[in-house]
């Protein structure tokens, strides 16, 4: 037995295109109520908020440029302290250059006056003598002695004989005396010969033994037979260019 034939149902749905027309009208104003509530709650939250951000970038760049001038302080104050201390260090040198060349003139202007009193006119006149006795440190631990000696009696007689050098000076704390053999460390040591019309510089080295306080230095001439003896303080100099 066949079933019967299925029967379709239909559903009558009226037609109503307005309806599309007002809930698309609906939508649109919704978002724009929205759009309109957060303008106006952006407005009242941060009225000035443009204002605010010209004003922040406004003192970004002015922070760049306070950081800017800063690099530059320091840099400038860099540089000026080495340039004041390259001008200290030429003023140093300048000062320590005119020290040099005023002792060297206070030097010249000494000898000039000692040459003046041996040759001139009105010199004293005087036999075989001692003007100076000086002593400079060398780097050996010796001494470097320079003795002067003079004569301007007799200007055509030439002066000959032999030197000897002592030192008299303190100890462990008592006197002592170095004679010239001490001095040289050689028993038995020959003076210094000198031979000359005026004046000569006698130099040698010469060693003090450890702890010894030189105080005063005795200079003895022998020549023609006569003895001459002189005694100076003990005269230290500087090494030139120290």
């Amino acid at each position: 037995m066949s079933s019967p034939p299925e029967r379709h149902r239909f559903v009558i749905v009226p037609h109503r295109p307005h309806v599309r027309w007002l809930l698309a009208g609906a939508l649109v104003l919704w978002l724009l109520s929205l759009a309109g509530t957060w303008w106006v709650a952006s407005e009242r939250a941060a009225p000035g908020m443009a204002k605010l951000r010209a004003e922040l970038e406004l003192t970004g760049k002015r922070a760049a440029q306070a950081e800017a001038l800063s690099r530059q302080l320091r840099q400038n104050v860099a540089t000026l302290r080495r340039s004041d201390q390259i001008s200290r260090s030429a003023n140093t040198e300048l000062q320590a250059t005119l020290a040099e060349r005023d002792e060297e003139v206070s030097a010249l202007r000494a000898d000039v006056a000692f040459y003046e009193r041996l040759v001139g006119a009105t010199g004293q006149r005087r036999g075989l003598s001692v003007h100076e006795a000086v002593f400079t440190p060398e780097a050996a631990g010796t001494w470097r002695y320079t003795v002067t000696l003079t004569q301007n009696l007799n200007r055509g007689a030439i002066s000959r004989g032999e030197a000897r050098v002592s030192v008299e000076g303190v100890v462990g704390g008592r006197l002592r005396t170095l004679g010239w053999d001490d001095l040289r460390q050689e028993p038995g040591a020959e003076g210094q010969p000198f031979s000359f019309r005026y004046f000569q510089q006698l130099e040698g080295s010469i060693m003090l033994p450890e702890g010894f306080t030189p105080q005063r230095v005795r200079v003895q001439l022998r020549s023609d037979g006569s003895t001459v003896e002189q005694a100076f303080p003990w005269q230290a100099r500087t090494p030139r260019g120290e």
